[in-house]
């Protein structure tokens, strides 16, 4: 039996080759955040009393808990919504009233936005050097580790709307998934803003970018069509139901647990004025004035990184401590060109990572130039910041693909190396004395 003669190929054949596939980088999206939950892990319960602002949300958790195990408890911090503090008393509830019950919630949350962000990122880029990047440059950039460590609602947040990111942006990436993915999206919207009201602006922007983007595409049937961009399957009907009445639904539910919560002597707002009625409360809470604080800020400090605060500085557990939350010294300032470079990279290239992470910049940063706030803090930068150095990823990798590969991984690594030499004041590591500070403070600002 004579061989099969396969049929001569084409002269071009030699030159053809299926387009580059991205590999994706999602065993490093579980590395990167578990090496960030260990680091985050190291004195976690360091300091064992209340610091910074847990004097505010402690109480309050503690009150919750009360409600559950007694029938009774007060209503504190009215001015934030529930869902923070529930978490926080749900630490307390599973490891006790003690330093791990008060933080390990916070360091779950930390360790979920990293791995959210960089599938967020992963999705909008398809860029896995940038992905990787992103994960060493979040988790070494000082504000989501020192937030992971600490009993504040904004780390909650954060986490939330770094989920609701990656879910909106693999609903664009894998329309075949679209609904549930977009469902998702709504919920983790719902519940950042049951965090801390500072996720309004971002959370109303996935609404808002399904909206420019169908309208784009020119449908003549604006709210029925379910053709077109981001996500084909999905009338805008639908997606109004997803991303805004899920949203708001999900906010709704978290604060059930405040209708039983109140005494005698201090009732219940929500009883009393239903949650409407708590809201108009909120609100006027959140706009009083507060009284000067030696440590509240701009916004044109944060950029610059020129103002920080020492959440702790004392003798504290048999030795002197400290948490400055600032940010990483070199990134924060690399990020701002970076920033400039992916707005023009990107209205340039029509690359809509890019131009995704500066909006997210702008939304973010902007809620703090028009806020009826009259005193704000440096943690506000928080959001930003994300944004930020998911900008300098991107560009970072534009350098790598430039050619200047030692440029770009030196940031990298860099960053990781300023991570190092703070870690003592990230981790409230014992210090030498009550001087020590001055090791670390090289800005007056950081004093």
């Amino acid at each position: 039996m004579s061989e099969a003669i396969s049929p001569p190929l084409p002269d071009h054949a030699e030159t053809v080759s299926a387009p580059p596939h991205p590999v994706d980088p999602w065993l490093w999206c579980l590395i990167i955040p578990a090496i960030f939950a260990a680091l985050a892990s190291i004195r976690l319960t360091t300091p064992t009393t209340p610091f910074f602002d847990e004097v505010h949300y402690l109480p309050a958790a503690r009150e919750l808990l009360a409600m559950w195990e007694l029938g009774t408890g007060e209503y504190l911090n009215r001015e934030h919504p529930l869902l923070g503090k529930e978490l926080i008393a749900l630490g307390i509830a599973m490891f006790g009233d003690n330093p791990l019950g008060w933080r390990i919630m916070s360091l779950i949350a930390g360790t979920v936005a990293v791995g959210a962000a960089m599938r967020a990122l992963w999705h909008t880029s398809y860029d896995r050097f940038a992905v990787i990047a992103f994960g060493v440059l979040l988790a070494t950039g000082f504000h989501l580790f020192i937030h992971a460590r600490i009993a504040m609602l904004d780390i909650f947040m954060t986490a939330f709307l770094a989920l609701a990111a990656w879910q909106f942006a693999a609903a664009i990436r894998e329309p075949e998934r679209g609904r549930w993915r977009l469902a998702l999206t709504g919920i983790a919207i719902g519940c950042a803003l049951a965090a801390k009201w500072n996720a309004v602006p971002l959370a109303m922007a996935f609404g808002l970018t399904f909206f420019a983007a169908r309208l784009a595409a020119g449908r003549r049937r604006l709210l029925l069509s379910v053709r077109g961009a981001p996500v084909p399957g999905i009338s805008l009907v639908e997606a109004a139901l997803w991303l805004g009445l899920v949203p708001l639904a999900v906010y709704a539910l978290t604060f059930a647990p405040g209708y039983w919560l109140g005494t005698p002597l201090n009732p219940s707002p929500l009883s009393e004025k239903g949650l409407i009625g708590l809201h108009s409360e909120i609100l006027e809470l959140q706009q009083s004035v507060l009284a000067p604080h030696a440590y509240q800020s701009t916004w044109p400090q944060w950029m610059l990184n020129s103002r920080g605060i020492w959440y702790l500085y004392d003798f504290v557990d048999e030795a002197q401590r400290g948490v400055l939350l600032i940010g990483n010294p070199l990134t924060m300032l690399l990020g701002l060109p970076a920033l400039v470079w992916c707005l023009a990279m990107g209205l340039y290239r029509g690359d809509w990572a890019k131009i995704a992470v500066v909006v997210g910049y702008g939304v973010s940063l902007g809620l703090w130039l028009i806020a009826p706030k009259p005193v704000q803090f440096y943690y506000h930068y928080l959001m930003p910041s994300v944004f930020l150095l998911a900008a300098l990823a991107l560009a970072l990798s534009d350098v790598r693909r430039a050619g200047y590969q030692y440029w770009a991984y030196g940031t990298v690594a860099a960053s990781a190396g300023f991570f190092a030499l703070f870690f003592k004041i990230l981790t409230a590591a014992p210090l030498d004395g009550p001087m020590s500070f001055a090791d670390w403070a090289w800005l007056a600002g950081w004093r």
